[in-house]
C-alpha cells in the first residue's frame, strides 16, 4: 500500500497531516496563518484560510512541475529588406500566439503569481515536427495562416519560428495563496472541495475544484492539471439555491447542501463537460431536520442532518448520481468526509475525535463500526512512550514479577484507549440489539449536562469553538447496529456503560511533571489484575498528572479538538494495516517481553546453579586463555550501544522533520582511550540510508528553544562552517535531557575531560541563558597555527545567568537576569545533568526572573482618533518589538517550559525615549524614532507591556546578597602568578561603582568591599 496522507483542521485553525503508515499527528509549521478547512487529493491539498482566500499545498515529487510558455515570431517578405517585421494592415501580429489572433511579445509574460520562477531565457526551437530545421528555427508558407514547411521556396512570402520559455512551480510542501486574475474578485469562500481527477478519459494530473462563497454562490476553478497546479481563473455556476456546502468525488459525482435543508446533484458531468449541465434537487434525510453536510466518493454519498445524525445514501453510482433511498447509521457526527475506496472518516459530535470507519468494503458500502484514531500531535509529549522507548534502546528490564495483563473483548469496544488505560467494560451490548433501549443503573446522575459544542453552519465556528470546548466527556459511538430504512421509524439507540481510568482515553497525557503516589498506583493495579512499574508507565495507571507545559492550547488530559477532515487522497483499502488505534501497543508488547524473565527458582538450586556455572567459566578459562598469555593481544575493546527513535531536522529542501533511529555507539581501545559513534538511520525514497558523526568531532551541544518540539542541535568543526548543525527531535523533555546528559559524558570521556572545569577554562553563556565551558587546548594560542575557534569543545554546565565573568586562577562570577550576582563553587553538573554527568556536592538551587516585552501598536484616524485600526500594511496591533510577529497577551508563552510566570501584564514605563502617563510612545509612523509627547506629525503610537517570568534549576553557582548588579569584572592574573588574592569590580543596578577585595579560588564570596561614587559612564 503506497503511503498516502489524512489532512485535518483542529479548531484553532492548524492543518495537521496522518501518513498512513504513521502513528502521530503532523502539524504543517510552514502554515502562516489559521485554516478553516482543507480538501486534499493525492498529489495536494487545497485549504481555505481565515482571511477566506484559498491556497495549495502540492507535494513534492521527484516530476517537477514545468510549464511551457510560447509565442511566434512572424515576418513577411518584401521585395526592399527581405523577410523583415514590417507586415501588411491585414496581417497577423509580429508576435503571436500560433492562431495569430493574440498579440504576444516577449515582454509581455509574467509569472502568474509568486510560487512560479523563470528556468531560463527564451529560446528558439529549431525542431519542426520531430525534425530539425535550418538555422535560426523559421519555417515557411506562402501566407497567413498556411501549412509551413521547414524549407524555404520561391514561393515563401511569409515565415514565423517558434519561441520557447519554461516556468518551474516552486512552492512545493507549502501553502501558497492562489492569485485572482479575474478584474471582479468572487465573494470570499466559505467551503472548498477537489475531485475529479477519475472523469472518464480525463488526461493525469486534472482537477476539478468546487468553491461555495459566503453568498451561496458556487464557483468552479478552470484549467488546474500537473502542469498548473494552481488553475486559471474562476468560473461561477448557475444554481436553484443558496448553498452552504458542497462535495466532489474523485469520478462525476458533484453533491451540494442549500440552505434550506436540501441536497442538490450535479449531472452531466464528463471529459467535455467538467461543470455539468444541470442540478436535480434531492430532499433531507429526514423530513423535519434538513441537512448540513454532504460528502461524496466513488459511488457513494454520506450525509449529516441539523440533529448530528449520520445517513447513507444507497443506489449511487455514475449512470444514477441520485440513489435511491437514505438508510440511518448509528452515530452523531458534525461532519463526515470520503476518500479513496469510499472510506469514510468523520468529526464526533460531543467530543470532537477523528472517527474512521472500519469494514467499509466494495460489497459492504456502508462499513460496520465507527473507530476512534487514537494517535497524539507531534506537539504532544507522552510521558510513557518516553519510558517504553528509553527501557527498549537501553536494552535493561526490570527485575520482578510482571502479571499478564488481562485482555477484555476488544471486538465489543468501539474505542479504544489511547493512552493505555485499563478499561472495564460493565454492560455489552449485542449488534442485533443495539438498537433496543438499554436500562443503566449507576450512581452517577443521568441528567448530566453535555458539553455545548457550536455545529459547523457559519463562517465563525472556530471561534465558537474555541470558547465554549468543553472535552470533560466523551459519547461511546457503539458499534454497528441493523440499517434503518428511511420509510421505517428509527427506535432509541442503545448505549454501553464504559467504566475508565481517570487516565482519558481522548488523547495521550502530556505531563511535563507528574505526581506519583505509588502506594496508590499500586493498589489500583491490583484490583485490575495489572501490575506494573509506577516509575515508567505513570502514564499507563491511574494516577493524576499536572502539566506545567503552556504553549499547548489544550490540557494535559485532553485530546485535539478537530473542525475539520479530508480523506481526498488518503489511500486505505480492507487490507490495509493501520497503526492509528493502538498507541498503547509498544507498552504492551514491552509488558509481555519482560514476564517471561521472572523465574521462580529455589535458594538451593540457585546456589548450585551458580557453583557449576563459575565451576565451568575457570576451566574454559584456562583451556582457552591461560595457554596463549605469551600471545600478543590483537583486539581488546568494549562497545556499548545506546538506541532510540527521534525526529530530524533533515539537511536538503525541502526541510522538514522526519522519524528516524539514532543510535551512539561508544567503544574503548587498549589503551582504555573511548570514542563514539553517532549514526542516524533515515529512509530515502524508500531506501534505508544513514549519516554518521564521530563523537570526538562533536564541539557542542545546544537545546533549541522550539514551541512544539524538543528539540537540539550537535554541531561539528565543519557544520559551524555551513551553519547547519544536526538538528534532532525527541518525544518528552525527559528524553531529550537523557541524550544531552548521555552525549555530554560521551563527549567528554572522547576529548579527555573528567571532573570539574580547570582554572584556565574559558567560560560562555549563550543568547538564552545557557553556560558553556570549554578546556584550553596546548594549540590554542600556537604560532604560527593555533587552534581555529570552530574547533573547541563546549560542554554545558547546569545554572543560568546572563553575564559571566572569570580569571586563570579559578574565580568565576555570574549575574543573572535578575541582576543577582553569583559565585562558582567549583562543582560540576547540575540541571538535567545527573549521575556521573554532575557532581554530588557543590550544586545548589538557582532561581532567574526575566521579563517578557510585547507592544501595544495604534493608529489615529480623524473619526475615532487612536485606535487598534490600522493600516493593511501596518503591523500587528498587538507584536514585538519588531512588528513582524503577533504577540497577544494570552498567545504570548514564556522563553521555555521551563520558565513560569510569576506576575501580570503590566505598562512599562521604563522604555527607552521616554513615555507619557499612559505609557504610550508616540511615532509619525512604523517603524520610526519614538518619543513620550504627541506632536501633530504623530499618526501612530505605541506602549510596551511586561510580564516576569521564573527559572528554577541546579547548578555548581551560589547567590551573593543583597546588592544587584548589572556588570562585574574580576582582575586578571597571571598563570605562574602567586598572588592568590584579587579584587572584583562591579556596577550596581543603580549605577553604584562597586569593589570586593581579598576573593580567592578558596573564598570567591570574600565580604571585605568598597563602595565608590556613581560614575557617570556605566560600561
Amino acid at each position: 500500500m503506497p503511503v498516502s496522507l489524512l489532512w485535518a483542521v483542529d479548531v484553532y485553525g492548524r492543518v495537521y497531516s496522518l501518513s498512513t503508515a504513521g502513528q502521530q499527528w503532523e502539524q504543517c509549521r510552514d502554515a502562516q496563518m489559521e485554516f478553516k478547512r482543507v480538501t486534499a487529493a493525492q498529489q495536494c491539498c487545497w485549504g481555505i484560510a481565515c482571511d477566506n482566500n484559498i491556497y495549495l499545498n502540492v507535494h513534492a515529487s521527484d516530476l517537477p512541475v514545468r510549464y511551457q510558455e510560447e509565442t511566434y515570431e512572424n515576418q513577411r517578405w518584401n521585395p526592399v529588406d527581405g523577410f523583415s517585421e514590417r507586415l501588411l494592415p491585414s496581417d497577423r501580429w509580429q508576435w503571436s500566439d500560433v492562431t495569430g489572433l493574440q498579440h504576444q511579445p516577449l515582454d509581455s509574460f509574467r509569472l502568474p503569481s509568486s510560487s512560479w520562477e523563470w528556468e531560463g531565457n527564451w529560446y528558439v526551437d529549431e525542431n519542426f515536427e520531430g525534425e530539425p530545421t535550418e538555422k535560426g528555427g523559421w519555417t515557411y508558407a506562402i501566407d497567413f495562416p498556411a501549412t509551413y514547411t521547414k524549407d524555404k521556396k520561391w514561393n515563401s512570402c511569409v515565415r514565423r519560428r517558434r519561441w520557447l520559455r519554461y516556468r518551474r512551480y516552486t512552492a512545493m510542501d507549502t501553502w501558497a495563496k492562489i492569485p485572482s486574475q479575474q478584474t471582479t474578485l468572487p465573494d470570499p469562500f466559505s467551503d472548498i472541495s477537489c475531485g475529479g481527477w477519475d472523469i472518464s478519459e480525463e488526461p493525469r494530473g486534472h482537477l476539478s475544484l468546487w468553491a461555495v462563497s459566503l453568498q451561496g454562490k458556487i464557483w468552479f476553478r478552470e484549467g488546474i492539471c500537473h502542469q498548473n497546479p494552481e488553475g486559471s481563473l474562476w468560473e461561477e455556476v448557475a444554481i436553484p439555491g443558496e448553498v452552504v456546502q458542497i462535495s466532489c468525488g474523485p469520478g462525476d459525482l458533484v453533491w451540494a447542501v442549500l440552505w434550506e435543508g436540501q441536497l442538490i446533484v450535479r449531472e452531466g458531468i464528463s471529459r467535455d463537460s467538467p461543470q455539468g449541465t444541470l442540478w436535480t434537487v434531492v430532499d433531507s434525510p429526514s423530513p423535519d431536520v434538513g441537512a448540513i453536510h454532504v460528502a461524496v466518493g466513488v459511488s457513494v454519498v454520506w450525509a449529516v442532518t441539523k440533529d448530528n445524525k449520520v445517513w447513507f445514501r444507497r443506489g449511487v453510482n455514475s449512470h444514477n448520481p441520485c440513489g435511491s433511498g437514505w438508510i440511518s447509521m448509528v452515530g452523531e457526527m458534525i461532519m463526515v468526509n470520503i476518500g479513496l475506496n469510499d472510506q469514510v472518516w468523520g468529526i464526533g459530535c460531543e467530543d470532537r475525535a477523528v472517527y474512521f470507519r472500519q469494514g467499509v468494503t466494495s460489497s459492504e458500502l456502508s462499513g460496520k463500526t465507527w473507530k476512534l484514531i487514537s494517535v497524539p500531535r507531534d506537539g504532544d509529549r507522552s510521558h510513557s512512550s518516553a519510558s517504553t522507548n528509553s527501557l527498549q534502546s537501553a536494552g535493561c528490564f526490570f527485575s520482578g514479577e510482571a502479571r499478564a495483563q488481562s485482555v477484555g473483548n476488544d471486538g465489543e469496544l468501539d474505542r479504544g484507549s489511547t493512552d493505555g488505560a485499563v478499561c472495564i467494560l460493565t454492560s455489552a451490548v449485542p449488534e442485533s440489539f443495539a438498537d433496543a433501549p438499554v436500562d443503566h443503573t449507576s450512581d452517577e446522575p443521568t441528567d448530566t449536562p453535555k458539553p455545548h459544542i457550536p455545529k459547523v453552519t457559519s463562517d465563525s465556528f472556530i471561534s465558537a469553538l474555541v470558547s465554549d470546548r468543553d472535552p470533560s466527556k466523551t459519547r461511546n459511538m457503539g458499534s454497528a447496529a441493523p440499517a434503518v430504512l428511511e420509510e421505517e421509524p428509527i427506535s432509541g439507540e442503545g448505549k454501553v456503560k464504559v467504566s475508565l481510568s481517570p487516565s482519558r482515553s481522548g488523547g495521550p497525557p502530556d505531563p511535563q511533571w507528574s505526581n506519583v503516589d505509588l502506594e496508590e498506583a499500586q493498589g489500583q493495579h491490583a484490583q485490575t489484575g495489572v501490575v506494573l512499574d509506577s516509575a515508567d508507565t505513570c502514564s499507563l495507571s491511574s494516577v493524576a498528572t499536572y502539566t506545567l507545559a503552556m504553549e499547548d492550547p489544550y490540557g494535559a488530559d485532553e485530546h485535539p479538538l478537530w473542525a475539520w477532515v479530508s480523506g481526498g487522497g488518503c489511500s486505505v483499502d480492507g487490507h490495509s494495516q493501520l497503526s492509528w488505534f493502538n498507541c498503547s501497543a509498544n507498552t504492551s508488547s514491552l509488558i509481555q517481553s519482560v514476564q517471561p524473565m521472572s523465574l521462580s527458582v529455589a535458594p538451593a538450586q540457585t546456589a548450585a546453579w551458580r557453583r557449576q556455572i563459575f565451576e565451568q567459566l575457570n576451566e574454559r578459562t584456562k583451556r582457552e586463555i591461560d595457554n596463549f598469555r605469551h600471545y600478543e593481544q590483537a583486539i581488546e575493546q568494549s562497545v556499548w550501544v545506546k538506541k532510540g527513535t527521534m525526529q530530524w531536522w533533515r539537511d536538503w529542501k525541502p526541510h522538514k522533520w522526519i522519524d528516524v533511529h539514532f543510535a551512539l555507539e561508544q567503544f574503548s581501545g587498549p589503551d582504555g582511550n573511548k570514542d563514539g559513534i553517532l549514526f542516524i538511520y533515515y529512509n530515502f525514497y524508500e531506501e534505508k540510508k544513514y549519516l554518521h558523526a564521530f563523537v570526538n568531532e562533536v564541539t557542542i551541544l545546544v537545546p533549541v528553544l522550539n514551541d512544539s518540539k524538543h528539540t537540539f542541535a550537535i554541531y561539528t568543526a565543519e557544520r559551524t562552517k555551513q551553519r547547519w548543525p544536526i538538528r534532532l527531535a525527541a518525544a518528552t523533555e525527559l528524553e531529550m535531557h537523557d541524550w544531552l546528559a548521555l552525549l555530554n559524558v560521551s563527549c567528554c570521556d572522547s576529548w579527555g575531560i573528567q571532573g570539574p572545569p580547570s582554572k584556565q577554562a574559558i567560560w560562555s553563556i549563550t543568547c538564552k541563558g545557557d553556560i558553556f565551558v570549554s578546556e584550553p587546548s596546548p594549540g590554542l594560542e600556537a604560532i604560527p597555527y593555533s587552534t581555529p575557534c570552530d574547533q573547541m569543545f563546549w560542554r554545558q554546565v547546569g545554572g543560568h545567568l546572563r553575564i559571566v565573568e572569570c580569571n586563570s586562577i579559578g574565580i568565576v562570577w555570574g549575574i543573572g537576569y535578575d541582576h543577582a550576582a553569583w559565585v562558582y563553587t567549583g562543582g560540576y553538573g547540575g540541571g538535567f545533568f545527573q549521575g556521573l554527568a554532575s557532581s554530588t556536592d557543590n550544586i545548589y538551587t538557582q532561581t532567574d526572573v526575566k521579563s517578557v516585552y510585547i507592544y501595544e501598536n495604534q493608529r489615529w484616524n480623524p473619526v475615532t482618533g487612536y485606535t487598534n485600526r490600522g493600516l493593511p500594511t501596518d503591523r500587528y496591533m498587538w507584536s514585538d518589538a519588531s512588528g513582524l510577529h503577533e504577540c497577544t497577551k494570552t498567545s504570548t508563552k514564556p522563553p521555555s517550559p521551563q520558565w513560569t510566570w510569576v506576575s501580570d501584564w503590566t505598562v512599562d514605563y521604563s522604555v527607552s525615549g521616554g513615555t507619557d502617563r499612559e505609557g504610550w510612545q508616540y511615532a509619525a509612523d512604523f517603524p520610526a524614532s519614538y518619543h513620550g509627547y504627541k506632536t501633530m506629525k504623530d499618526f501612530v503610537r505605541r506602549r510596551r507591556w511586561a510580564r516576569k517570568c521564573k527559572l528554577t534549576t541546579t547548578g555548581p553557582w551560589q547567590e551573593i546578597p543583597p546588592i544587584p548588579l548589572s556588570d562585574v569584572a574580576i582582575l586578571p592574573s597571571a598563570a605562574q602568578s602567586s598572588v592568590d588574592a584579587v579584587p572584583v569590580w562591579a556596577i550596581s543596578n543603580k549605577g553604584d561603582v562597586l569593589c570586593r577585595l581579598g576573593v580567592t579560588a578558596q573564598t570567591p564570596a570574600e565580604t571585605a568591599g568598597t563602595i565608590f561614587p556613581p560614575h557617570p559612564n556605566r560600561s
